[in-house]
C-alpha cells in the first residue's frame, strides 16, 4: 500500500471506529444510498452535505468523504478508478463495519473495489 493511502485509509477507518455511545449529533445523511439518482446526482448530493469532510487522498482514484460523527463513511470513485463508477458507504452497526455500495459500472471491478476497501480495515 502506498504511504498516502495509509494515511487516508487511516482517516477513514478512525471516523468509522469512532465511538457510537458519543453525544454526537444525528448523520444529517441518508442511512442507505438511493442507487436510483445515479452516480452524477448520488456525489453532487454527499459532496453538498456539510457534516461530511474529505479525508486526503492523494494520488488515489477514490475520494473519501467522512461524516463528523464517525458513521457513516463514504467512498467515491474518479474518472481514474477501475470501479467508475461506484459508490461505497461504511457504517458501524452493532458494533460491526458495514459495507453498502452503488455500482454502476463493471461488477468484476466493484467487487474489487468492495474487498480492498474491506481489506484496509486489517492493515489499521
Amino acid at each position: 500500500m502506498r504511504p498516502w493511502a495509509a494515511a487516508a485509509v487511516a482517516v477513514l477507518l478512525a471516523a468509522c471506529g469512532a465511538d457510537e455511545k458519543a453525544s454526537a449529533p444525528a448523520p444529517s445523511v441518508p442511512a442507505a444510498l438511493d442507487c436510483a439518482k445515479g452516480f452524477d446526482a448520488l456525489a453532487a448530493e454527499l459532496a453538498g452535505q456539510p457534516d461530511l469532510v474529505q479525508a486526503p487522498s492523494p494520488g488515489e482514484p477514490y475520494r473519501f468523504l467522512n461524516h463528523r460523527s464517525g458513521s457513516p463513511s463514504y467512498v467515491v470513485t474518479l474518472p481514474e478508478a477501475p470501479a467508475h463508477p461506484a459508490i461505497l458507504m461504511q457504517r458501524t452497526v452493532a458494533g460491526q463495519m458495514q459495507t453498502t455500495g452503488c455500482r454502476f459500472g463493471d461488477e468484476a471491478a466493484y467487487g474489487q473495489l468492495v474487498a480492498y476497501i474491506e481489506s484496509l480495515r486489517a492493515h489499521r
